[in-house]
């Protein structure tokens, strides 16, 4: 496993058992994972009313079926607890902070699966609040009998966004859904359940088994292409690719999802999935990895339009709420934050899936504090 860094970046390669694994992990980021745990504590306080003791209760619940299902997961969580001297049930809540909450802290993102003639792209920007940059780190895992894997994380968190060296890739986008359902299977081990796979079928097939958890939206792919998959608690709606081999998709619903409301959590997701739609197109049928980069390094701009207020508790269709935006706001791929909205392209990944292979950037991608090389 090669990962390439100069910068302080923190790179943990884990191997062996699960519990060295989480040991491993646990240990060597214990100050982010204690960080990440301070941060979130604030935010579900101040925008639900959740004392951390009430979202760790929340989290157990999610315990009995990591035991029955996953419980090489649970001993891997375990582990990370042990190694950060944290309580087990913390390291649950980090890992289960979409669905404690009932999706209110989906993650924001814009992302793009583009099968070419000659390859399969999976890419994203990964947006978040800015406080938790420091807290990002990438985990390299090694586990025996299984593929080895590449992905961009939160410290204490064991399923996000990356690749394996079999060539399967996951990328993710918070969607917010009300409602959680206790039997399905937290977003974030899914992810972690595609990133074991050998095949984006495979992956597919882990998910679709139980259905998910809380809704979102990720795109599973592989060497033959990619498919997404858009996710809330009454089932799961399969995205395939347009005629030039493209999938796009940022922070709502695409789908008819029968019984489901999307409230629309970002207001700029429409306008930043028009956007990349527009930027997309001026590309050929076969983009190469550089032009696929350009795209992601799109900063805001001046939509400069009058609208009508929006309430988020009005039930209208994205297409409508795409004109729904702040007169003279800035809204671009590549968000930045600001004042009033603290969420910021954090990193940014474009996954070659037939050679296995990332690259990295940390920061915004138009100006990367630091640029690896991943190749699981």
């Amino acid at each position: 496993m090669h990962t390439t860094s100069n910068s302080p970046l923190l790179v943990i390669n884990c191997k062996g058992s699960p519990r060295e694994i989480g040991l491993e992990h646990g240990t060597k980021a214990a100050d982010k994972i204690k960080r990440g745990i301070e941060y979130y504590k604030g935010e579900f306080m101040r925008t639900s009313d959740l004392p951390w003791d009430k979202v760790c209760d929340l989290a157990m619940k999610f315990d009995p079926q990591m035991e029955e299902r996953y419980p090489w997961l649970k001993e891997e969580m375990q582990a990370i607890a042990d190694g950060a001297d944290v309580k087990y049930t913390e390291v649950l809540a980090l890992n289960f902070r979409q669905e404690v909450i009932f999706g209110m802290y989906a993650d924001g993102c814009t992302s793009l699966a583009w099968k070419t003639h000659e390859t399969s792209f999976l890419a994203q920007n990964w947006d978040w609040m800015i406080e938790q940059k420091d807290n990002v780190i990438v985990l390299n895992i090694d586990a025996p009998g299984k593929p080895r894997i590449s992905m961009g994380t939160e410290a204490g968190i064991i399923g996000k966004i990356g690749l394996n060296s079999s060539g399967v890739g996951v990328c993710a986008n918070g969607i917010r859904v009300k409602g959680v359902d206790y039997n399905g299977t937290p977003v974030h081990i899914c992810r972690r359940l595609v990133l074991e796979s050998e095949t984006r079928d495979e992956a597919i097939a882990k998910i679709e088994k139980y259905g998910t958890a809380a809704s979102g939206h990720m795109l599973v792919g592989d060497k033959n292409g990619c498919i997404g998959l858009e996710c809330t608690t009454r089932g799961i709606k399969k995205l395939y690719p347009d005629g030039k081999g493209r999938i796009l998709h940022t922070n709502h619903l695409l789908a008819e999802h029968e019984g489901s409301f999307d409230n629309l959590w970002l207001k700029d997701s429409p306008v930043r999935l028009e956007r990349l739609t527009e930027l997309a197109n001026q590309l050929g049928r076969n983009p190469n990895e550089s032009q696929i980069a350009e795209l992601f390094k799109d900063d805001p701009y001046n939509l400069n339009q009058e609208v009508d207020d929006y309430d988020s508790k009005d039930e209208v269709s994205p297409p409508k709420q795409a004109a729904v935006v702040k007169d003279k706001c800035q809204y671009g791929i590549n968000r930045a934050a600001g004042e009033d909205d603290r969420a910021e392209t954090l990193f940014n990944i474009i996954m070659d899936l037939p050679k296995a292979s990332a690259i990295f950037k940390f920061g915004r991608p138009h100006q990367p504090d630091e640029v690896l090389i991943l190749t699981p």
